[in-house]
């Protein structure tokens, strides 16, 4: 079923990423993937080098657990958590996927009550500006051994910051902390009870949302100044864990979103389908990129699977047709999102610190599987700045890669935490968020 409410929409955006080039917001680091969806900072030189006693500006203690990545805005940090209380509930029923006894790990489950809360911190000193408890409740499933109940990583346009906790609903705030609007889409019901974490996309008057889970799975439009729903289109698919991105092409922004059954396009101001393709593993969890009228979708679980599709060939069912330039199915990351930089694809091997560098235009290796020294288990995605790959792994070492079609290491660093969030970078800073601390890492 599938309800169209008109939409306003800009179209003067051009470019296949949310802002338009060279824009002021192309300074900050909006979304979780950065300003241009890519995992790139265009304006970005943060250091190459830190430790904890070197190019530390500030790092903070952050209460809870969450896995959401920071974002930034002008003088602002968002950061999403979940933080136990000291209140408990008598156990629940375990939910239907978790009574099935499929195989896999071990879920977490709780009888704590946990608050959902967003915290605003001063970009300078890390000061808490202002925090918001956005719902106090028991988490109705469990999670991931290694995920959290605040993995839904928030979004800003500069004027409100929308904070998602998934099945806790989407909020809206002021850049001052007032609550301008609400949204509850539900409750989730997640494949072994492993736990939520895709992220909203705004673009636009919009913002979308992916409700992909062992129920009736959807994609919707909300209108990002009231919270109202603009369309909804149900969907055939199990859990993914996959981020939305928009893409602006032929002067019609398109969604895409790759999921286990099939990669979706949809037009952005009706939620109509454009094409569709098969080809991803079980468990899609890593969020495609796009540019130069390309986009590439990766996963990496019970297989491997990269689609590079054009999108001026793309539509209908365009399974095995010429739209895809080309294919690779070796070394493909499960958790982390491929990086998109300049003409060159980076991509992680499942959830292990063994690197690939393609040639995104023709699907030629420039190099890999490369491993990465000092880091064995990763989960955050890389991200690009100055000519350089920063890659974060699970136990607290980070290393810095030269940007180019030849492998050249150009630091290793580590600090006393570890890392899931994928890392946010604006001007000369790098914000790297810890289950412990939110660190900010700058040469000045």
């Amino acid at each position: 079923m599938k309800t169209i409410i008109t939409v306003i929409v800009c179209f003067c955006m051009i470019s296949t990423c949310v802002w338009g080039a060279e824009s002021v917001e192309e300074k900050y680091w909006p979304t979780w993937r950065g300003p241009v969806t890519t995992g790139v900072a265009p304006l970005g030189n943060p250091p190459i080098n830190w430790s904890e006693d070197q190019n530390i500006r500030w790092k903070i203690e952050i209460p809870g657990k969450g896995l959401a990545s920071p974002i930034v805005w002008r003088n602002t940090v968002f950061v999403l958590t979940a933080i136990e209380t000291d209140k408990q509930v008598e156990p629940q029923e375990k939910s239907e996927p978790q009574r099935r006894g499929r195989r896999g790990p071990p879920n977490i489950k709780t009888t704590i009550i946990h608050k959902f809360v967003i915290f605003a911190i001063n970009r300078q000193d890390g000061s808490i500006l202002w925090q918001r408890t956005v719902r106090e409740e028991l988490p109705h499933e469990g999670t991931h051994p290694t995920g959290s109940w605040a993995s839904n990583s928030p979004v800003t346009d500069g004027e409100h910051v929308y904070a998602y906790f998934g099945s806790r609903g989407l909020y809206c705030f002021d850049m001052q902390g007032n609550l301008q609007w609400e949204k509850d889409l539900g409750e989730m019901t997640i494949k072994l009870g492993f736990g939520e974490g895709s992220s909203p996309v705004l673009y636009g008057e919009v913002i979308v949302i992916n409700w992909d889970h062992e129920g009736q799975s959807f994609i919707a439009a909300l209108d990002k100044n009231t919270g109202k729903e603009v369309w909804k289109v149900d969907r055939d698919e199990r859990t993914s864990w996959s981020t939305p991105i928009v893409v602006g092409h032929d002067g019609k922004p398109q969604v895409i979103i790759s999921a286990t059954d099939r990669t979706r396009s949809y037009e952005l101001t009706t939620g109509n389908l454009i094409w569709e393709c098969r080809g991803m593993t079980l468990n899609a969890i890593p969020t495609p990129v796009a540019a130069n009228g390309m986009v590439y979708l990766t996963s990496g679980f019970r297989g491997n699977a990269l689609q590079a599709i054009r999108l001026a060939s793309a539509k209908g069912d365009i399974t095995d047709s010429e739209a895809i330039v080309w294919e690779y199915d070796r070394d493909t990351p499960y958790v982390p999102s491929p990086l998109l930089y300049g003409n060159r694809l980076y991509f992680l091997k499942r959830n292990n610190g063994i690197l690939s560098c393609f040639n995104a235009e023709t699907g030629e290796a420039h190099y890999g599987p490369q491993r990465l020294e000092g880091i064995d288990e990763v989960y955050a995605s890389p991200v690009g700045a100055s000519h350089r790959v920063y890659l974060v792994g699970r136990n607290g070492t980070a290393v810095v890669v030269k940007d180019g079609p030849t492998f050249e290491v150009l630091a290793e660093n580590v600090l006393d935490d570890s890392f899931d969030a994928s890392p946010a970078i604006v001007d000369r800073e790098i914000y790297l968020r810890g289950h412990k601390y939110l660190y900010c890492i700058a040469s000045d």
